[in-house]
């Protein structure tokens, strides 16, 4: 592998050309979507089944749909995509595997590394690579029970980051980690895909009955993918500058989220929205009872499950919604995510989608 120059080339008054992989995808079309919208690049959509391309014009002069899957890359079978590889100024890169450790290795980790020699580092000005803040600590250091206890998905994240934290782009690299992510529309209309938490709301207001008794001492971070587009937006249509982030290395690394929220307040919005009384004492879900009902339900649990049942906060500082960067929140909050996603405020819930 050839060593790229420290710093991107300066970016000339040309539409920057824009890879997205993943583009598909609930995210990836999110942003695909708005750097249409409200850009004048070139987008290089790199997806596996244009059919499942919902959101945007497949047709319009200004697309190019480069049809492969990640691990093709760099093969003789998918040249013309190789080649279109190395025409890109900037790389948003979202797409990700998971349930089955080879795929994940070979997606996750081996195909990054093919997509970045790819690049042709005297054009290449950036690349957003998207992880997960799973593999984060509250302070944005690499959290090492990701890569001791977690799935194969979050072990191959924590090796990705870990390789290119040295990869010779690393000063052109901007890792984004998205926390729960929220996208789409419960019943599966709209033009864009259902994101798994956005598909997960009607299931909890099923069970909201038993849900509104307990409480958890326990919090979180969200995000809206409409949000995550933004974020992405304005990173790639700005020059690229140095790591501006403090006790970083090269490589920047920014926890895409909105300000923490509790377990138990999200419960009451959610009971709120639905018009479901919440009571004003519940059952404390400590330690013991947490494991006498797992073991009741016969309820399986792998060791990042119960890594994560332990460590119960999953909060990070500083969290980057678009008002970091000056912009304005699609869904800065719980209620105006229940909104977008059309979850109803009363009566029947619609039936389940499949992101």
């Amino acid at each position: 592998m050839s060593v790229a120059p420290a710093a991107p080339p300066e970016a000339v008054a040309r539409p920057q050309r824009i890879l997205i992989t993943g583009a598909s995808g609930c995210v990836g079309q999110y942003i695909g979507a708005l750097l249409h919208r409200e850009t004048d690049a070139q987008l290089l959509l790199l997806l596996r089944d244009p059919a499942k391309l919902t959101a945007l014009p497949p047709d319009d002069p200004r697309i190019t749909l480069l049809v492969a899957d990640l691990r093709q890359l760099g093969s003789p079978e998918v040249a013309e995509v190789n080649a279109a590889i190395a025409t890109a100024t900037r790389v948003i890169h979202t797409a990700t595997a998971w349930g089955d450790p080879e795929r994940a290795q070979r997606v996750n980790v081996d195909a990054v590394k093919t997509l970045l020699a790819l690049t042709d580092p005297a054009r290449l000005e950036q690349v957003i690579y998207f992880s997960t803040a799973s593999v984060l600590d509250r302070r944005l250091q690499l959290l090492p029970e990701a890569s001791r206890y977690g799935t194969e998905y979050i072990q191959t994240k924590a090796l990705c980051l870990q390789q290119l934290e040295r990869h010779p782009l690393a000063p052109r690299i901007v890792a984004v980690f998205p926390t729960l992510v929220f996208g789409g529309r419960v019943d599966g209309s709209g033009p864009y895909p259902t994101s798994y938490l956005t598909a997960g709301l009607g299931e909890a207001a099923r069970w909201l009955w038993l849900a509104r008794w307990l409480r958890a001492e326990a919090s979180f971070h969200f995000i809206h993918a409409a949000d995550i587009a933004r974020v992405c937006q304005v990173l790639v249509t700005a020059p690229h500058r140095p790591n501006p982030e403090e006790g970083q290395g090269a490589l920047r690394r920014l926890v895409l989220g909105q300000p923490p929220v509790s377990v138990n307040a999200t419960v009451r919005q959610l009971c709120r929205w639905r018009g479901v009384w919440w009571p004003p004492f519940g059952l404390d879900l400590r330690g013991w009872l947490v494991e006498g009902l797992i073991r009741l339900l016969r309820i399986e649990l792998n060791a990042w499950d119960r890594f994560s049942i332990r460590q119960r906060h999953f909060v990070h500082e500083p969290v980057s919604p678009p008002e970091r960067f000056g912009g304005v929140s699609h869904a800065p909050t719980l209620e105006t995510v229940f909104a977008d996603a059309g979850l109803p405020r009363r009566g029947r819930l619609p039936a389940q989608s499949r992101p």
